[in-house]
């Protein structure tokens, strides 16, 4: 490989390949390479102007045996941008290290280096670029040398048991439930942005790193070192973007099931709060409250006067939020001239079809800007005008009928060039045109991508199951998702899918879900919840009135004593505002979410790099939630210092073990003294 310097950046080639390395804010490098002339120019998620910095290139030269006992001068690189250092050998090798210390290498056996001579003749490279047959696009796959000490955080969220996420592998694609958002924290002391929507994978494997992209013109990725998880969350949320600061109004309760199926249905349960003096703070209209998808528009039988219905619940002090899905079935007024337009997504085989529950649809493509004009012109029109506050934009990733990825086509290109952002432009729709007002915009999103953040996203789990087991790994969920800087992060309490709200069993797995959402950034009541023996309104195919409705999903539903509970952690969450208030202004400052791994608060203690059944809430209280049918003590870790139990109000000492009582009406919960 051949080095030039070009202003504040190190260029290598080499067989048709060109290699940009600059500094892209403090002790940090954004590292692109591209074939030929393919490169994109696009930034993705690097979306706000890194602060500036200088860096030191070194060209020289260094000894590479020839094999027979001799050495021969070759080219080498060196970038450094204060803590961070990259060395480039002759065959493109990247070497990269903290204050001095390697951290990261490229995984390299062929010939031509002298990294690891005992593997030349597999013929693996580091950068192995392969040809999209019939397109402009590669396959790119990007391999690091595996450390047996190293770990893996963030990346976004998945179902899956594991915090640590060395040994996994991880599909890089979103899936209802599934949100990949490809930035991993090290515990090495850096963080790694895979800056690129393509659909893909990573195997963190013990062996190897493999990145892999399966159709993009570019390979692009930033890395910083940091002192700590938080410097390094800080870092990376500087070069992507922060969440705003989360309005105080909506930092309570929020109400929803599936599904209110009138007016009367949220103004009745609106006024039940009312009455036993819990206030809402924002209630959620689901889905087919329309009359087809890709109307977005209310059933005028159904929802005969909307905006007196939201007038009202604004005088008791209620925020309003309504479903909007991104499919467009073939019956709605906007399907064909939004097919006509080019506004949905393209399949590039068969039929116009992308989703097919209870309809046949195509989906838009919200990549496109005519698309996103058009759409927020009829959602203005039909939900804005009327005071709705605020959007669920349900099916974000989007929820495909088959997740084949090659099928389907945007604006931006295949979408196994581009899908993973997608959520993020559905967002952009609503996002771009309420900031105007200069009002909060907070709205849902079962999806997002790296930088979402920026986009006023409260991002939730998606439909899992009302499961301890899937209660379990909400948890790790929800902690890495936090790691891959977004905060805003919440759950449907218990679980979406329900069979029966009248077994003891599920109505234990409630209590203890709720506990943790009061102990997280938003307390959401939502579910689907049988037994499904409520008539539909009407016997139309279409329509608000005809898809099933759940039971009720209002605090009181379940039972007196479970009332009880549930108003007892109510007022704790009440009680915690202007804490709550202070953790959604450190998100704003810094990048950090308000659920957080040990480590985050105490990365100097090795114990807590291994601990993964509790969280800190903010810096402050430490929360071991109960995860297992039937349990009713736990053990909890406290690291050094005194602690608080906030249950019996107990000082303890901490750096051990100690097993604590959790009746059914207690979360373990311990404040930092």
């Amino acid at each position: 490989m051949q080095f030039i310097r070009e202003e504040n950046a190190l260029i290598g080639r080499q067989e048709g390949e060109t290699l940009r390395i600059e500094p892209w804010g403090p002790d940090s490098l954004r590292i692109r390479a591209w074939m030929y002339g393919s490169r994109s120019g696009t930034d993705w998620a690097l979306t706000e102007t890194p602060e500036a910095a200088q860096a030191d290139i070194t060209l020289f030269e260094a000894d590479e045996p020839v094999g027979d006992g001799s050495f021969t001068r070759v080219p080498n690189a060196r970038v450094e941008n204060g803590r961070i250092s990259v060395t480039v050998n002759h065959r493109g090798v990247m070497t990269f290290c903290r204050d001095g210390k390697q951290i990261l290498r490229e995984y390299y056996r062929s010939y031509g280096g002298t990294l690891v001579p005992r593997s030349r003749c597999l013929k693996i490279v580091n950068r192995e670029w392969k040809g999209n047959i019939g397109g402009s696009e590669y396959q790119l796959t990007v391999k690091f040398d595996a450390r047996e000490d190293e770990r893996f955080y963030g990346m976004g969220q998945y179902q899956q048991p594991f915090l640590n996420l060395k040994g996994n592998v991880l599909e890089l694609a979103q899936r209802n439930s599934q949100i990949s958002v490809p930035f991993t924290v090290s515990s090495l002391g850096y963080g790694l942005l895979w800056n690129n929507p393509a659909v893909g994978q990573v195997i963190f494997g013990r062996n190897y790193t493999e990145w892999t992209a399966r159709s993009t013109r570019e390979m692009d990725y930033w890395i910083t070192a940091g002192e700590d998880p938080k410097e390094i969350l800080k870092k990376y949320t500087a070069v992507t973007g922060r969440a705003p600061m989360f309005p105080e109004d909506r930092m309570g309760l929020w109400q929803c099931k599936l599904r209110y199926r009138t007016q009367e249905e949220v103004l009745s349960v609106a006024r039940a709060y009312e009455k036993e003096g819990i206030k809402i703070d924002q209630i959620v209209i689901d889905f087919f409250h329309w009359t087809v998808q890709g109307d977005w528009k209310f059933d005028k039988t159904y929802w005969p006067d909307p905006k007196a219905m939201v007038d009202e619940l604004h005088r008791m002090g209620i925020r309003v939020i309504v479903s909007v899905w991104p499919s467009v079935d073939r019956r709605s007024e906007n399907f064909g001239p939004m097919m006509e337009r080019g506004l949905l997504i393209r399949t590039e085989r068969g039929a116009a079809q992308t989703y097919d529950y209870q309809g046949d649809c195509v989906e838009i493509d919200p990549f496109n800007p005519e698309t996103r004009k058009y759409v927020w012109e009829v959602c203005k029109r039909n939900y804005a005008d009327l005071g709705i506050d605020a959007f669920w934009l349900d099916n974000s990733e989007p929820d495909f009928g088959v997740y084949d990825f090659d099928h389907y086509r945007y604006f931006a290109g295949p979408a196994l060039s581009c899908s993973n952002m997608y959520p993020q432009m559905y967002s952009r729709i609503f996002y771009d045109e309420m900031a105007r007002t200069g009002e909060p915009v907070v709205n849902l999103l079962r999806c997002g991508w790296a930088g979402s953040q920026k986009y006023g996203n409260v991002i939730w789990s998606g439909d899992v199951p009302s499961t301890f087991e899937s209660f379990q790994e909400q948890l790790q969920a929800g902690l890495n998702i936090g790691l891959a800087g977004i905060p805003w992060w919440t759950t449907d309490i218990g679980g979406f899918m329900t069979d029966d709200v009248n077994d003891p069993d599920f109505q234990q797995l409630l209590i203890r879900w709720y506990q943790f959402a009061v102990y997280s950034a938003v307390l959401r009541m939502h579910g689907d919840r049988g037994p499904y023996n409520i008539p539909p309104l009407d016997e139309r195919d279409w329509g608000g009135g005809y898809l099933h409705t759940g039971q009720p999903n209002e605090l009181w539903s379940y039972g007196e004593e479970n009332y009880r509970i549930m108003k007892k952690y109510y007022d704790v969450r009440i009680g915690m505002h202007d804490y709550i208030r202070d953790l959604y202004r450190e998100a704003h400052e810094n990048g950090s979410p308000l659920i957080r791994t040990m480590f985050y608060e105490f990365p100097e203690d090795p114990v807590c790099w291994e601990t993964e059944d509790q969280y800190m809430f903010g810096s402050r209280y430490l929360v071991a939630p109960i995860l297992h049918l039937n349990q009713f003590e736990r053990e909890v870790y406290l690291p050094a210092g005194t602690w608080e139990n906030v249950n019996s109000g107990e000082k303890v000492n901490g750096g051990r073990r100690i097993t604590v009582p959790a009746p059914l009406d207690e979360i373990p919960v311990f404040r930092r003294c």
